[in-house]
């Protein structure tokens, strides 16, 4: 048995080294455009800032490690530029000695990845992507060679968008960022983004969003909103497209997304070829419709399925829930399935909590502040996605909640995990049980709330606002308009309340629920302002860059 692999990264590696583990009778013949195998692409990033100073380190096999190890024969500099199906082989060019010579197989893997979007020419300015150890040996040296005050563009605001500019940043680099959407990190809902948009003009980066490159003349760069900047060099992070040529080439089937199409076993539309990694399309996990996710944890994960499925074991693909994590500077943010957006867009129905926990007991030292968002079917209480941003601890409840929603288990019952405690590394009531409290009380109907952006069509159809907090929070930022009358004091002050609907808030939604059920018990109309006074500030200023009349959130539950 012979198997080809076209690309020698993430999913092809993985498929060639599990297939050996599996085959030791197998012939297995890796091509690889490029020069170099199996190196750890999602640290390329933080070489360019210096953060990984061994430029090796991220080299992670040879060929001729390969060799040793797993009796691979991995050719790099070996470009396929056709597949015959019917025939069972492919052309491929040797691009040192520029011949071409036709190798057979009895099975194909495609794992040839995304590549960048189509980009405008920039004349007069280097520009890169962030995808290969060749473009940060180029970054490096346009680093290197830039002037007393180098600066750069980076277009895009994605995931490797921010971590090119914070590693640029670390290089002491002037970053401007420039993002299409009206948003950076669009996978996340815009009052989860704000946190990270503040670290990013703290460090000096200028961030402008809903913006484009209108031109580029002699070196200077027109954008679309008017502004004009000369950087040494850009850095495209616009996106990524699947790299489908050689599969329309051979007749395979490409799916309604761009990608692709493959089954459960990542076979295409022909029986002996498969494809895995970033240009294939996947599952997704809520809907069961096709999806681009380009992870390479799933790429990895896949890459080692197909081998599986090739050495004739019975393996199938998961579903992908789109689990994702980025640093930027002290910030840490991170999702898992659908966001608000796009369940909205999807017209399917959904409630959203949020709270503002601490990475871990606030009496112990060092505790962090996080934000966390949980989106919940409202009739089956399934999961329907998370984020979170903050500092310490995002992580692992991102992966808790990851796990939960590939388990099973409703949001409400987060409340009943038994998560590991001590208080440097939680609470006893741990944030993701606190999303779990939230989500129970909704759903048992203990307690009502409104969104951030449902606030002001609550007040003008005639709610009364009331801000439960102190005074001294009150005095220090407030929602125009607000009656403020403190939850201690709320049973004895119930007569200051005009009649109507209610709408209660505090700080982040813990002493709003309080206020609520006293006054719901007490037989008023009443619902909570979820997330609070936080989460209305951030959403807010995502939505009105500069509004004069808000405040930094000031204190904390």
């Amino acid at each position: 048995m012979k198997t080809v692999i076209v690309g020698g990264v993430a999913g092809g590696m993985s498929a060639a080294t599990r297939l050996r583990r599996l085959d030791e009778t197998a012939e297995i013949v890796v091509f690889e455009r490029g020069p170099y195998v199996s190196y750890a692409n999602c640290g390329l990033p933080y070489y360019v800032g210096g953060v990984i100073s061994d430029r090796s380190s991220l080299l992670l096999q040879t060929p001729q490690s390969l060799a040793a190890r797993f009796r691979l024969d991995v050719r790099t500099g070996h470009e396929v530029i056709s597949v015959d199906p019917v025939a069972r082989a492919v052309a491929v060019i040797d691009v040192a000695a520029g011949e071409t010579f036709v190798e057979g197989y009895d099975e194909l893997i495609l794992a040839v990845g995304a590549s960048a979007r189509e980009a405008a020419g920039h004349p007069g300015i280097p520009t890169h992507t962030l995808r290969t150890v060749e473009d940060v040996d180029a970054i490096g040296v346009l680093v290197e060679a830039a002037a007393d005050h180098p600066s750069a563009l980076v277009v895009g605001g994605g995931f490797i968008g921010l971590e090119a500019v914070e590693n640029l940043v670390r290089r002491g680099i002037h970053v401007t960022l420039i993002q299409r959407s009206p948003q950076i990190l669009t996978p996340l809902d815009a009052e989860m983004v704000a946190p990270l948009e503040a670290q990013l003009r703290s460090r000096g980066v200028d961030v402008r969003t809903s913006v484009t490159i209108d031109a580029v003349e002699t070196g200077e760069v027109l954008l679309s909103d008017g502004a004009r900047v000369r950087p040494d060099f850009i850095i495209d992070a616009s996106g990524v497209v699947p790299s489908v040529d050689l599969a329309r080439s051979a007749g395979l089937r490409v799916g309604p997304t761009g990608g692709i199409a493959v089954d459960s076993r990542n076979r295409t539309s022909d029986p002996h070829i498969y494809a895995v990694g970033d240009g294939v399309e996947k599952v997704d996990a809520l809907s069961g419709q096709e999806a681009l996710v380009t992870m390479a944890g799933l790429a990895n994960r896949h890459g080692r399925s197909v081998a599986d499925v090739i050495a004739g074991h019975d393996e199938r693909n998961a579903p992908a829930l789109g689990t994702a994590i980025v640093t930027v500077f002290d910030t840490v943010a991170a999702k898992v399935g659908w966001s608000e957006r796009q369940l909205t867009a999807a017209g399917r129905a959904h409630r959203a909590i949020h709270t503002h926990p601490s990475s871990h007991a606030t009496y112990y030292p060092g505790a962090q502040p996080m934000s966390m968002k949980l989106l919940v079917d409202p009739e089956t209480d399934a999961i329907l996605g998370a984020q979170i941003v903050g500092g310490e601890g995002v992580d692992k409840r991102i992966d808790v909640i990851a796990v939960a929603m590939a388990g099973g288990i409703t949001a409400s019952g987060l409340a009943r995990l038994e998560l590991a405690y001590a208080p440097q590394f939680g609470s006893a009531k741990d944030p993701v049980n606190q999303l779990g409290y939230v989500a129970d009380n909704l759903r048992s109907g203990t307690t009502r709330a409104i969104q951030w952006h449902e606030l002001d069509a609550a007040l003008d159809a005639g709610a009364t606002l009331v801000d439960v907090r102190t005074t001294r929070e009150h005095a220090a930022g407030a929602i125009p308009g607000a009656l403020n009358i403190p939850v201690d004091e709320l049973r004895e002050r119930l007569d200051e309340l005009p009649a109507g609907p209610l709408v209660v808030h505090c700080q982040v939604g813990q002493r709003g629920h309080t206020a609520a059920r006293i006054l719901s018990q007490n037989g008023r109309d009443v619902v909570n302002l979820d997330g609070g006074y936080r989460t209305w500030v951030a959403g807010r200023r995502m939505s009105s860059p500069s509004p004069s009349a808000l405040h930094s959130a000031a204190g904390s539950e």
